[in-house]
């Protein structure tokens, strides 16, 4: 059974209660995973409260805190297979993804920030004014002080990667924290909490509760002993937790939901357009927050780019995630399908066209999975359910536009303003674009080319705040006002 971390030790939840996960492939439970509440929660955060206050590591120096980051790193990559493997039957990602771009992205996490703490630099200012009747000089100094206790908040799509990418700058600063993966896949992050003591992380800077939101998660963002929460999830939740943590002026950063803009333009190199636009869409079987579910041809190259983009995507194949080959996995739950395809479902009861029409196996072992195959539509109108509402599944929404300003238009005409993407070979359409669309982030000719140093976010109900780089490093800290007169 895999237990809650608390203290720097793995502990049963205080009622005893456990539950299962299941291998979204199969359907078959992986592990029995111990249910924290909101006792278990209480006592992550008096360790994370007590190794805040009393312990070493917000005293730590920059220089002990970045070796042992990079030792975590470090041990990461030592476990890159294991960890590969497990993050793939946990949450039914391609093998492939998982040892190519998520663990190796964890440990990158580690590192990044291990470096960024290490260069970066704090303001001084130097001044003369009047005080007490004599002319004084003014030294101000600033101190980047660690927020506090930390309540981290993961996802069930990439637990690893999301897992490192928060715990990482927020115990780089000094502070502690308390993290709740989501409760459809917390092995990897248990294992994580494992790899984080071997690295020498003291006691209480790192803690992990399992469980359910109601459960765990709602009293982890209520608590008043938590200084700061950054969460990764559904926008429903994102809207709860800001709420709940504005009684008591808590720090907040919620990356949310998306429906993205992913423009094709007349002038675009087709085949890097056509291989971008299906990688942007179907990774992970669309259940990626910046998936690019609106898809947006200039009608010059409308038929000639259709038609190659849907014999590519009826090409992708459909597998075991563990399988090399496999390029879509299954989804990650009977629920979440159910969901899904209900959504499918209702833009075929509206009538809206299907140009590729994806169905569940019915033959062999992957029946007994959660797997989908892509479903492309072509809704005559943008308000439709289908193209407005983040179905996070392998369905695309696919629309002909003439102008730019066309669809720049269209693309704002969203709730959601996340991620966008536009494919031209005229970098000043690109600017354009760039400049007009709204949304925390904009690639041109490219899908998610991710520097770490970048600030990574959204507008709108796609959330509040920036991480990445030093926006990250900002998050997790209190600039404090240090002023010598002399």
């Amino acid at each position: 059974m895999e237990k809650l971390f608390i203290g720097g030790a793995f502990v049963d939840a205080a009622d005893g209660a456990t539950f299962e996960t299941f291998d979204p492939a199969t359907n078959e439970p992986i592990a029995r995973i111990a249910a924290g509440k909101a006792e278990d929660v209480s006592r992550a955060l008096a360790s994370a409260r007590r190794a805040f206050d009393e312990g070493p590591w917000p005293r730590a120096t920059i220089k002990q805190r970045a070796g042992l980051l990079r030792k975590l790193a470090g041990l990461l990559l030592e476990n890159a297979d294991a960890l590969a493997r497990l993050e793939s039957r946990d949450a039914g990602k391609p093998f492939r993804e998982t040892a190519e771009r998520d663990v190796p992205r964890a440990a990158d996490n580690c590192a990044f920030f291990a470096s960024a703490i290490e260069q970066r630099e704090g303001p001084a200012f130097f001044d003369r004014c009047s005080f007490l009747g004599k002319e004084r000089e003014i030294a101000s100094l600033v101190r980047q002080e660690p927020v506090g206790v930390c309540a981290l908040l993961t996802p069930w799509n990439s637990p690893l990667m999301q897992a490192t990418w928060k715990i990482a700058p927020a115990i780089a600063t000094g502070n502690t924290c308390v993290l709740k993966p989501s409760e459809l896949t917390p092995l990897s992050t248990l294992k994580l909490a494992e790899l984080c003591s071997q690295a020498g992380v003291p006691d209480g800077v790192v803690n992990v509760v399992t469980g359910f939101g109601p459960d765990a998660g709602a009293p982890l963002v209520a608590d008043p002993r938590v200084n700061a929460i950054a969460f990764t999830g559904s926008e429903a939740t994102g809207i709860a937790i800001n709420v709940a943590a504005a009684k008591t002026l808590k720090k907040v950063t919620l990356e949310m939901g998306g429906k993205s803009a992913n423009v094709v333009c007349d002038d675009a190199d087709l085949e890097t357009a056509i291989e971008g636009s299906v990688l942007a869409m179907f990774r992970h079987s669309g259940q990626v927050c910046l998936a690019g579910t609106r898809l947006y041809v200039q009608a010059g190259i409308f038929d000639r780019f259709v038609e190659r983009y849907l014999a590519r995507v009826n090409a992708l194949r459909v597998g075991d995630p563990q399988a090399k080959d496999s390029d879509l996995g299954p989804l990650i739950s009977p629920q979440h399908r159910e969901r899904v395809e209900a959504f499918v479902a209702r833009a075929e009861e509206e009538g809206t066209t299907a140009l590729l029409r994806g169905s569940r196996p019915e033959n062999g072992v992957l029946a007994r999975g959660n797997y989908l195959s892509p479903t492309v539509f072509a809704p005559e109108r943008d308000d439709q359910a289908i193209a407005r509402e983040e179905v996070f599944g392998p369905v695309l929404s696919l629309f002909r536009f003439k102008s730019l300003a066309e669809v720049i238009l269209r693309a704002n005409d969203s709730r959601y303003g996340l991620s966008s993407y536009i494919w031209t070979r005229d970098i000043a359409t690109g600017l354009r674009f760039a400049e007009g669309i709204r949304a925390g982030m904009c690639w041109i000719n490219g899908y998610f080319l991710r520097d770490l140093r970048q600030p990574f976010g959204g507008m709108k109900y796609s959330g509040l705040g920036r991480e990445g780089g030093r926006w990250s490093l900002d998050f997790f800290t209190e600039p404090k006002l240090v002023c010598i007169a002399y």
